[in-house]
C-alpha cells in the first residue's frame, strides 16, 4: 500500500513546554506545543495498525481528497468531558473526527473524517457536537460535503448522548438534502444506525475489503437466523454495489477512490443556487458520429452496447457511470456536452434487452431527483421493449416502483431532451421522459419504433380472429404484422402527430443535442406552491 505521509510533527520542546505562559511568547509556544499534540495524535503504534489493515489515517485521507495545502481545521482542540468507565483519563485532542475545510480544484469542500486510532472512531457527545458543527457550516456556506467513514459506531461509555449525536447528524443530512451536495466515503466498518447517515447522502462510495455497511452484524445474524456470513460477505463494497444498491461505487484502494471522489465533485454544482461548473471543450460541438450508425442494429432484437453509443455522442468520450453494477439494464451517468455537465439515463440493450423493472426504476428515478436538485439538465437515451413481466415483479411492486421513475421526470424542471433511438413501448415509453410527460424536446432516429407493444404482440390480440380462421394461420399472421408495423410504427408516425420534433441522422445526434441543451439553458418552470410532494414509496 503507498502510503501517504502526513506533515511531520516536530516533536515538543520539553524547554518550551516546561515555560510559563507568562508573556505572548510563551503563550504561542504553549499553543504551538498543543497543537503538535492534536496533530500527532496517540502514538505511532496506533498508525502502524492502521496502516497494517491497509487502511491510511484521517489526516492522511484529507490530504488526498483536498487539494495540497487547503485544509483548514475546526476544533482540532476539543476534548469529551464525559466520566465514567475510564473516560476521564483519556481525553484526546480532536475526540477522534478531523473536521474542515478545503479545496477540490480550487472550490470550497468540507470534510469529515474519522480517526479509528482514537477510540475506534466512535461517536460521543463532543465528536458529534464537531460533526454538527462543520454540517452546519457546509449548509450556510452553500458548499458539497464530503464524508471519510471510519469509526465504530456509538461511543458505549457515553450511553444515550452517543445516540442523540446520531439524530443531530441525520436530520441535517435531511436539510441538506437537495441544497448541497453530500457524498459519503465508506473506509472502514459502518454498522448499526451509522449506517443511515450514508444512505441519505447523495453517493456512496466504498473500498473492497476493508468498508462494510450492515444494520446488523454476522454474530447477531448467526444468533438469529443461524447463518453463518463474514463480515464482506453481508455488507462489504461489493454486495452494496451489484445486489443492495447502497453504493454507487467501489473501489479496489483508498487513493483510486478519493481520487474518483474529486472528479465527482468537479461535476457538481457547490449548491442548488448555482449550475455545476462549464469547462473550456475541445471536442467539437458540431462533431459527426459516424460511428452510431454502425453501432446500434436496425433490428430491435439484436443487442449493442449503450455505454458505446454515450462514448461517441459526449466530449472525449469520457463519462462517469454511477451505480454501474447494480440494475444494469439501465445506465446513469454524468458527462459532459460542448463542456456542460449532463445527466443522462439510457437503457442498455445489452442486460435484459433494456427493460424496466424495480431496480431499474428505483435507480433511475433516484438519479433523476439528483440532476433535477442540482440544476443538471437531463438527456434520455431510449431503446426500452417494456416492463419486466412477471409474478414476482408484480408481486413486489413493479407498479409502485415504475410509478417513481413516472413521478420523478413528470416533477422535474431542468432542461429535458428525449431521444429515441429504437423500440420505445408502452408504459415504458411514457415514463421515460415522452413528450406527454413534459419533455422539452424529444428526437428520434429513422430507426424508432413508438407503439403500445411489439407488433407481433399487437397483431396477435388485433387480428386473433382473422389468424384462428385463416387456413394458413402463420402467414395470416405474418401479413397482419407487416400491415401493423406500416400502418402504427413506421419511423415516421409520432412526428406526424407531434410527438416527437424530429426524426434526425444518427451521425447529428451530438450536435442536436448540444444545439438543444443551449437553447433551454435559461429554462424556467413554474410550480405549485406546496411544502412538498408525496411521491410512490
Amino acid at each position: 500500500m503507498t502510503v501517504v505521509r502526513e506533515a511531520p510533527v516536530e516533536p515538543a520542546d520539553e524547554s518550551t513546554a516546561a515555560r510559563a505562559p507568562g508573556d505572548a511568547r510563551g503563550r504561542v509556544a504553549e499553543l504551538l506545543d498543543i497543537r503538535r499534540t492534536a496533530l500527532r495524535g496517540p502514538d505511532e503504534r496506533a498508525t502502524l495498525a492502521q496502516h497494517a489493515k491497509g487502511k491510511l489515517t484521517a489526516r492522511e485521507r484529507i490530504a488526498l481528497l483536498l487539494d495540497e495545502g487547503s485544509f483548514r481545521e475546526v476544533e482540532p482542540l476539543r476534548r469529551h468531558r464525559a466520566t465514567g468507565f475510564g473516560l476521564e483519563a483519556k481525553k484526546p485532542y480532536t475526540d477522534g473526527v478531523v473536521t474542515g475545510w478545503g479545496t477540490v480544484h480550487g472550490r470550497t469542500v468540507f470534510v469529515y473524517a474519522h480517526d479509528f486510532r482514537i477510540f475506534g472512531g466512535a461517536l460521543g457527545e463532543a465528536h458529534a457536537a464537531k460533526i454538527h458543527k462543520v454540517m452546519d457550516l457546509a449548509i450556510a456556506a452553500g458548499a458539497p460535503l464530503v464524508s471519510l467513514n471510519d469509526g465504530a459506531g456509538a461511543r458505549i461509555q457515553e450511553g444515550v448522548t452517543a445516540l442523540a449525536g446520531y439524530g443531530g447528524i441525520f436530520q441535517r443530512n435531511s436539510r441538506a438534502s437537495g441544497v448541497i451536495p453530500q457524498i459519503s466515503v465508506m473506509l472502514g466498518p459502518c454498522a448499526g444506525g451509522a449506517a443511515y447517515s450514508p444512505a441519505l447522502t447523495d453517493f456512496v462510495f466504498m473500498v473492497r475489503g476493508t468498508s462494510q455497511m450492515f444494520i446488523t452484524g454476522p454474530d447477531v445474524v448467526a444468533a438469529v437466523t443461524g447463518a453463518q456470513v463474514t463480515q464482506n460477505a453481508l455488507g462489504g463494497a461489493d454486495v452494496h454495489a451489484e445486489v443492495s444498491g447502497v453504493a454507487h461505487f467501489a473501489y479496489d484502494d483508498e487513493q483510486t477512490c478519493l481520487e474518483e471522489v474529486r472528479f465527482l465533485l468537479s461535476l457538481l454544482p457547490a449548491n442548488n443556487r448555482e449550475t455545476p461548473p462549464d469547462v473550456p471543450a475541445t471536442d467539437p460541438a458540431d462533431r459527426r458520429c459516424e460511428a452510431l450508425l454502425d453501432l446500434v442494429p436496425a433490428e430491435g432484437h439484436r443487442p449493442y452496447d449503450m455505454g458505446k453509443v454515450i462514448e461517441e455522442i459526449v466530449d472525449d468520450g469520457e463519462y462517469l457511470e454511477i451505480h454501474q453494477r447494480w440494475a444494469t439494464n439501465v445506465i446513469v451517468a454524468l458527462a459532459r456536452l460542448d463542456g456542460r455537465v449532463v445527466g443522462l439515463i439510457a437503457n442498455q440493450p445489452q442486460s435484459l434487452a433494456g427493460v424496466l423493472n424495480i431496480d431499474a426504476s428505483e435507480k433511475a428515478a433516484r438519479f433523476v431527483q439528483l440532476c433535477d436538485a442540482f440544476n443538471i439538465p437531463l438527456v434520455t437515451l431510449l431503446d426500452v421493449p417494456g416492463f419486466l413481466p412477471g409474478v414476482d415483479q408484480e408481486h413486489s411492486g413493479i407498479i409502485r416502483h415504475g410509478a417513481k421513475l413516472l413521478y420523478a421526470y413528470c416533477n422535474a424542471t431542468v432542461p429535458r431532451v428525449q431521444l429515441i433511438l429504437r423500440k420505445a413501448y408502452g408504459g415504458a415509453y411514457i415514463v421515460m421522459d415522452s413528450r406527454s410527460v413534459g419533455a422539452d424536446l424529444s428526437f428520434a432516429w429513422p430507426t424508432n419504433e413508438i407503439a403500445v407493444m411489439g407488433a407481433e404482440g399487437a397483431a396477435g390480440v388485433i387480428f386473433r380472429k382473422q389468424i384462428a380462421e385463416a387456413d394458413d394461420p402463420e402467414a395470416m399472421r405474418t401479413r397482419m404484422v407487416k400491415e401493423y408495423k406500416n400502418e402504427l410504427m413506421h419511423p415516421y408516425y409520432a412526428a406526424e402527430r407531434g410527438l416527437v420534433d424530429d426524426v434526425i441522422d444518427p451521425a447529428d445526434t451530438r450536435r442536436v443535442l448540444i444545439d438543444s441543451l443551449a437553447m433551454l439553458r435559461g429554462k424556467h418552470s413554474d410550480v405549485p406552491v406546496r411544502k412538498h410532494g408525496n411521491p410512490p414509496m
